[in-house]
């Protein structure tokens, strides 16, 4: 047992490690969800920045954008040329996307400074890739509102967790301690 435990020691260091950051993190984001009910930004403050700024990026490229309170639920609707498109919910705002990503760094963790740079560049560019996608979406349903399923359940998290996916493979073979 014991030398089964000293063979596979790093992938239990790497699962108990991620395990934990995830749990501390996760915990720490639906505290500060809940928090958040009731408050002055709805439905809370993340998630509604992520809406006007996804609003701010469409007028930027000429679309007429709205984004206004859903009356019936925790969301903000996004008003497309008159047209309401989508709703921008708590899942919308890429913060579990972060939480993952950065529990897989720290897990993996390399060299200090080198692990905090790139958890705070990785992390700026995941909610930058993950506004970008919310546009992307939106256009895509203003002008294909007949491909919604595959733009919504394919296209949509094929962005995220694509962008997801390259920075780990570059973490690990780039900056992590796992060859070293």
């Amino acid at each position: 047992m014991k030398d089964l435990f000293i063979k596979y020691r790093l992938v239990i260091k790497f699962i108990l490690t991620f395990l934990l950051v995830y749990g501390i993190l996760s915990f720490a984001y639906n505290y500060y969800l809940d928090a958040s009910k009731g408050g002055y930004y709805y439905p809370d403050y993340i998630t509604n920045l992520v809406a006007n700024q996804s609003k701010n990026l469409l007028e930027n490229i000429g679309y007429a954008t709205q984004v206004i309170p859903h009356p019936d639920e925790p969301s903000m609707k996004l008003i497309l040329e008159g047209k309401y498109l989508a709703r921008v919910i708590e899942g919308c705002n890429g913060m579990s996307i972060i939480v993952l990503f950065v529990s897989f760094i720290i897990a993996f963790s390399g060299k200090l400074k080198t692990t905090i740079l790139y958890l705070l560049s990785g992390s700026v560019l995941l909610y930058v890739v993950n506004l970008l996608r919310i546009v992307i979406l939106s256009v895509g349903l203003y002008h294909y509102p007949w491909r919604k399923e595959e733009l919504h359940t394919v296209i949509f998290p094929a962005i995220i967790y694509g962008m997801v996916f390259l920075l780990w493979m570059f973490w690990v073979n780039r900056f992590s301690n796992i060859n070293k």
